[in-house]
């Protein structure tokens, strides 16, 4: 506090140093054009010799004040400047962080101020359909840390953290909000199935805890025969809702009829491109209709 208060009156006190000098200056500039005019010229010189005497009494004061500020600022504790820096630094991220909420409201991400930090809240969508919502209670100190969070343990919530945390907030909070998103796209496609599509199912559908690996039999009807199908999809990019990976084969024939081949490769490709539940309506709409009779 003392350090700034010096600094202010010295930076005052150089205003109005320097202020006087460009007073003296002008002064004696008016006092050479004056010369002209018929005046006492001893006078006029004696005037101006003590102008420019006033005018170097100032500027050497001026300089003992730079060397006095310098010297007050090198006297200041590290510690005390570590301390000043440390706290500036999260105060400036956290007005990172509110801008970054400020910026993705309208994309699921918000969050309120804490006594602590910011609790960040990251609401998934699918195909405009609002899911479910998750939180990230950040505690802004160095390091940066997560206090609580309802983050799934199958979100690799940790090595994402490790990677972004404490170098880049807002990319921390884009990469986790894709995954959750992903997982969230990809359960909501699987419940549709389930739910939606149930009656068509060989079977149970299988999933695991991330919804990344699906398996489940169909069946499918084309010239008044139906043929079961299983179906594989894999989606090794966990921030993705469409599988990477997609295996179609026949169940109970190892060779198929090149009609029923060609319906598998299409298949494939749709599971491929297509979300689940878009996947069993384009087969309604080709006139693949599934054979519910041979289900009931």
């Amino acid at each position: 506090m003392e350090l700034a208060n010096t600094l202010k009156q010295d930076g005052e006190s150089r205003g109005g140093v320097l202020a006087h000098l460009e007073r003296l200056e002008t002064q004696v500039s008016k006092s050479h054009k004056n010369l002209e005019e018929p005046q006492d010229a001893q006078a006029l010189e004696a005037r101006i010799h003590e102008l420019e005497r006033l005018r170097d009494n100032l500027r050497v004061e001026v300089k003992e004040r730079q060397a006095r500020v310098k010297a007050s600022t090198a006297s200041v504790e590290p510690d005390q400047t570590l301390e000043i820096s440390e706290q500036e630094i999260l105060e400036r991220k956290q007005e990172n962080v509110k801008a970054i909420l400020q910026a993705y409201r309208f994309t699921g991400i918000s969050g309120k101020l804490t006594s602590r930090g910011v609790c960040v809240c990251i609401s998934t969508a699918f195909e405009g359909n609002l899911l479910d919502s998750y939180f990230v209670d950040l505690v802004m100190e160095k390091p940066l840390w997560i206090h609580h969070h309802s983050v799934p343990v199958f979100i690799p919530l940790e090595e994402i953290s490790a990677k972004y945390l404490q170098t880049n907030t807002q990319h921390f909070l884009f990469v986790l909000c894709e995954y959750l998103n992903a997982y969230s796209g990809r359960k909501y496609q699987a419940d549709r199935l389930q739910s939606d599509f149930a009656a068509f199912l060989v079977g149970p559908l299988q999933r695991n805890s991330l919804c990344n690996l699906l398996s489940f039999t169909y069946k499918v009807k084309l010239e008044g025969q139906s043929f079961p199908f299983c179906a594989r999809l894999l989606y090794k990019d966990l921030t993705t809702t469409l599988p990477t990976d997609v295996t179609v084969t026949s169940q109970g024939m190892e060779a198929l009829p090149s009609t029923w081949e060609e319906q598998r490769a299409d298949h494939e490709n749709l599971f491929l491109t297509k979300p689940l539940h878009q996947v069993f309506t384009s087969f309604a709409r080709k006139g693949e209709k599934l054979d519910i009779s041979l289900l009931s």
